[in-house]
């Protein structure tokens, strides 16, 4: 069997994604695929489409993963959508999720058994679930956390009730059903069955046949039972006595009526406490014990994803669990239907490294067993079938052998990394889906020396010096407090098991242990470390070593040994004395420690700080640094480089489904960096007449001073192009509501999702009605209109930049659904909404029709005449897209070089050259124009912005000549002081943004 056919995985020349759910299906992708193909993207990158909760709009809320999501398509739909991509010669790289199922729906037949059969289930396993709790009334129990209400107050309405169908019963609590488990039948059955003797008769067969299925209840083997024999007998048996019991309810009316009163007995009767005691007593009996969602959090002994009560985590660390997981998935593979996955959340994995390791072995078998290589071509497969799985295999390993950094599939994973951080280089995948360049391509349309001034800026608007490392260890904190108590009073009685096996730590306090925990993880400054065995490597010893100095020093007034204790376990110094036992526990505790520092750093920075700290909300992104004011061309340029060296197919984008804001909106916040005394000027004379908008809800000033900024920038980058019609002004007014409650609720300050403040809530949605009146006289919407509109058009510019930006620097660019033309769409849901693709189809047709009669030159110029259409960031994607795939190994394996920028405006431009096999492509995009460009609309701009402003490109000679493949104009290398250049004032003559190809002989 030939090796050399896996060594090339598909590598994407450019992804799209799409955001698949009943809105948007496979049908509709396959509409789109031509469109798309013709676009110049190479791969769609779709969401995961595995079935999911009923209604889910993203997908991630799976409920088997071993079934297509009914609500997206039939398996005729979804062939249809491959035949489409097979025809154009696209790959799909499917998003999968890998840590956690939804948990809220019936149709989740796991968690369905789980809940029915409890740790005797086949699936207890598949879910991380603490049958051991410190809760002992929660011992070989679940805890969940459903009810809207007290558990008391919620039986008491009636609002739990307990139904029989089919011969079995169940608790329902509105939508949600509830198994009850079989055993339990016992003590509805038996109620009142004196009566039911006396109607029937003792020698009644159906009344004997009742008896009997009671007595066969007695004997099933109870729900905590771990022996396999005993368990099969159990599933066994209870299925028959289902089946019994129906059988009897359907022929005896008598017995049908006696279980039916017995169910409206136990459902008790409003107003009448004592009367529920039978369906409490009932429930009391069960695997699961219910409780109200708001206050349950310190007692979930089931591990979620981040806080989300309603998405269990999965134990994919489990082989049984990997394979019954990744079943469909790996089917896909083997057929030739994906050629690419992104992992979800791999930082909530126990392993992440090991489960990379596994899924890349397993997508390697796959390929072969489905007779392909990994480019998707089919291959000719001599060996027997019984043969093959350990022939393929063999090869596997002796390919890493030769070449440990082999990689048969292409994986990207969503990983976050912060300041400094690096991409772990034993993962085996091809790196992130994108958040590093996004934040660095961002920054360098920041004004960075404007820091100080917006510092004061912000200061004096809200009237409090914000500290934002500040923010983020309080804010980690009270995750830790309200959203995640269970998960890290679960860490602290893990180490609390630890510290008791020690003389020397067994007088440390669970209290205490649990604290210092908290106080680590709130000054961790990464996602997570990555130890999964007795070694610690430099990298996450530096970063404990970190968190428990400054921890540490936080916390004068607690014992200083109990850090090092903590900080013992977690470098994995283990006592002399430790046995094999002692040490798996320690380092089992270190890798559930790193399950959670991830989650709680998501939703401390993230989804909260990042709402809070409002100095210039375009650098609140995933991943980002707003503390950082700006990214300087220099790191932007160290960035590319490194990662054209160690990750050239990483993924690179600038709009995802999980940004704050998409990147149009980012651009032109990024503007008001520039003009700090104009922004200063317009938020204080809008705080001025608006100042009688707001309304005062508990001594509180309703929005305060802070979401006020926020507001303000929110509506900068959002506004409408054009003037909109009432209708769409109104869903523009409900967008901008909607997502100031969401960002309030994030900030916890004055509202939370947890504990909403609806009049408070009440009176922010009245303030943003009244400042976005137009029906009357409204000076706020005057004045800040014709501001907006400026900013509008200098965002336009850096939009375009950084689109260019990404299409042609070291990475596979990455597209979010319709960002392909101007979109201005906010966090979710507001950036998962329905793409008008006839439109983008339409315009993309009158592109090339327009190209054709006017030429390249006129028509860019047309079109930055008429950018408010957004055809032009349309046509710079097609053109750059068209570029790119036809010199694919000049993006993929060519050197990237900056460039020098002589001249007064070395600041205001961004230009690098890409070199491969002696062609040479040179990238130029203007930046930070406000201060250069009076008259943002007078565009493209010649010598009197560029005052003889230069581009140096030392490798080539004077009288070469270099084509703008947008608008086909011929520039010329030109010598000047000593160096050979491209004038600026040339090279942006008919277009903002440039890509000259070198013009070989």
């Amino acid at each position: 069997m030939g090796k050399e056919i896996f060594l090339a995985p598909r590598i994407p020349v450019a992804t799209y994604r799409l955001q698949f759910n009943s809105l948007f299906t496979f049908s509709d992708a396959a509409g789109i695929i031509s469109y798309l193909n013709d676009l110049g993207i190479s791969d769609i990158y779709a969401s995961p489409y595995f079935k999911a909760e009923e209604g889910s709009l993203h997908g991630y809320d799976v409920v088997d993963h071993k079934s297509l999501n009914p609500a997206i398509g039939t398996e005729q739909e979804y062939e249809e959508m491959i035949r489409q991509l097979r025809k154009y010669d696209m790959g799909q790289v499917l998003d999968i999720v890998p840590n956690h199922m939804s948990i809220d729906s019936k149709e989740n037949v796991w968690w369905m058994d789980v809940l029915e059969n409890g740790p005797s289930s086949p699936y207890s396993h598949f879910f991380d679930i603490d049958w051991n709790p410190v809760k002992k009334e929660l011992r070989n129990k679940v805890l969940l956390p459903v009810l809207g209400d007290q558990y008391g107050k919620v039986l008491e309405n009636k609002e739990l009730e307990l139904i029989f169908e089919e011969g079995s019963f169940f608790i329902s609590y509105y939508e949600r059903r509830l198994p009850v488990m079989p055993k339990t039948y016992i003590h509805i059955l038996k109620h009142r069955i004196d009566s039911l003797e006396e109607l029937l008769s003792s020698e009644d067969q159906n009344f004997t046949e009742l008896l009997s299925i009671i007595t066969a209840l007695t004997h099933l083997p109870e729900y905590t039972e771990r022996d396999p024999e005993r368990i099969a007998e159990r599933y066994r048996e209870k299925e028959i006595i289902k089946k019994r019991l129906w059988s009897i309810a359907t022929e005896s009316t008598a017995i049908r009526d006696f279980i039916g009163e017995n169910v409206r007995i136990f459902n008790g009767t409003e107003d009448d406490p004592g009367s529920f005691d039978l369906l409490d007593e009932l429930l009391g009996m069960q695997v699961y014990r219910l409780s109200y969602w708001r206050v349950a959090t310190e007692e979930i002994n089931y591990r979620r994803f981040f806080d989300v009560n309603s998405l269990g985590a999965l134990r994919v660390e489990n082989p049984e669990v990997f394979k019954e997981t990744h079943r469909l998935i790996m089917k896909l593979i083997r057929e030739g239907k994906v050629t690419g996955l992104r992992v979800d959340h791999p930082d909530g994995l126990y392993n992440p490294s090991g489960y990379f390791r596994e899924l890349q072995k397993d997508c390697f078998l796959q390929l072969r067993l489905g007779h392909r290589d990994s480019l998707g071509r089919d291959v000719d497969v001599t060996q027997d079938s019984d043969r093959l799985e350990v022939e393929v295999l063999k090869v596997y390993e002796e390919t890493l052998a030769a070449d440990p950094s082999y990689k048969p599939f292409y994986i990207v994973g969503e990983k976050i990394l912060t300041k400094g951080e690096r991409m772990p280089e034993e993962w085996p995948i091809f790196s992130t889906t994108g958040y590093v360049f996004l934040n660095s391509v961002n920054g360098i349309f920041v004004e960075s020396k404007n820091a100080r001034a917006f510092d004061e800026i912000y200061t004096r608007f809200i009237r409090e010096k914000m500290n934002l490392p500040d923010v983020v260890y309080e804010k980690k904190k009270l995750i830790m407090q309200v959203a995640m108590s269970s998960e890290i009073n679960t860490l602290g009685h893990y180490l609390n098991v630890i510290s008791e096996k020690n003389r020397h730590t067994r007088d440390f306090t669970l209290y205490s242990l649990t604290h210092a925990i908290t106080e680590i993880i709130a000054y961790f400054p990464v996602y997570r470390t990555y130890t999964n065995s007795d070694t610690v490597s430099e990298r996450d010893r530096q970063y404990i070593d970190l968190a428990v100095s400054k921890a540490r020093r936080k916390n004068p007034a607690i014992s200083g040994s109990i850090f090092e204790f903590l900080s013992d376990v977690l470098l994995l110094r283990y006592p002399d004395e430790a046995c094999e036992s002692d040490k798996a526990l320690w380092l089992d505790f270190v890798m559930r420690f790193q399950q959670i520092t991830g989650p709680v750093m998501a939703k401390g920075v993230e989804d909260t700080a990042f709402y809070i700290y409002n100095r210039l909300v375009s650098l609140n992104e995933v991943g980002g640094m707003p503390e950082r004011f700006g990214t300087p061309l220099e790191t932007f340029h160290g960035q590319n480089i490194e990662r054209s060296k160690f990750w050239p197919h990483a993924l690179i984008a600038s709009s995802t489904h999980d940004t704050k804001r998409s990147e149009d909106v980012r651009a032109r916040i990024n503007v008001l960096s520039e003009i700090p005394e104009e922004w200063r000027r317009r938020v204080i004379f809008w705080r001025r007449i608006n100042k009688k908008r707001k309304m005062v809800v508990d001594a509180r000033t309703a929005p305060d001073r802070n979401e006020e900024y926020l507001l303000y920038q929110t509506l900068v980058g959002v506004w409408p192009v054009g003037k909109p019609d009432e209708p769409a002004y109104d869903l523009f007014r409900t967008r901008i509501r909607e997502y100031m409650m969401k960002a309030s609720r994030e900030a916890k300050v004055n509202t939370s999702w947890v504990n909403p403040d609806a009049l408070y809530e009440d009176a922010l949605s009245i303030f943003i009605d009244r400042v976005l009146d137009n029906k009357g006289d409204n000076p706020f919407l005057r004045d800040f209109v014709d501001f907006q509109k400026r900013i509008s058009s200098y965002g336009m510019y850096n939009s375009l930049s950084q689109t260019l930006l990404r299409i042609t620097s070291p990475g596979v660019p990455d597209f979010y659904q319709g960002t392909e033309v101007w979109n201005f769409a906010l966090v979710d849901p507001d950036n998962r909404g329905p793409v008008d693709y006839h439109a983008r189809i339409r315009m993309h047709e009158e592109l090339k029709s327009l190209e054709e009669k006017v030429g390249r030159a006129a028509l860019a110029r047309k079109l930055w005449l008429e950018k408010d259409t957004g055809m032009i960031k349309l046509y710079l994607i097609a053109k750059a897209l068209e570029y790119r795939r036809k010199n694919r190994g000049l993006f993929e394996q060519g050197e990237y070089m900056p460039l020098e920028v002589r001249g007064s405006r070395e600041g205001n431009i961004c230009t690098f050259v890409r070199r491969f096999g002696g062609n040479a492509a040179v990238v130029a995009v203007p930046r930070l124009l406000a201060g250069i460009v009076g008259d943002p609309g007078n565009a493209p701009f010649g010598e009197e912005v560029w005052e003889g402003s230069s581009l140096a490109v030392p490798y080539a000679e004077a009288g070469e000549g270099y084509r703008n493949i947008f608008t086909g104009e011929i520039i010329t290398v030109q010598r000047k002081n000593g160096a050979n250049v491209l004038y600026a004032s040339e090279v942006f003559a008919n277009s903002p943004f440039a890509l000259l190809e070198e013009i070989t002989a």
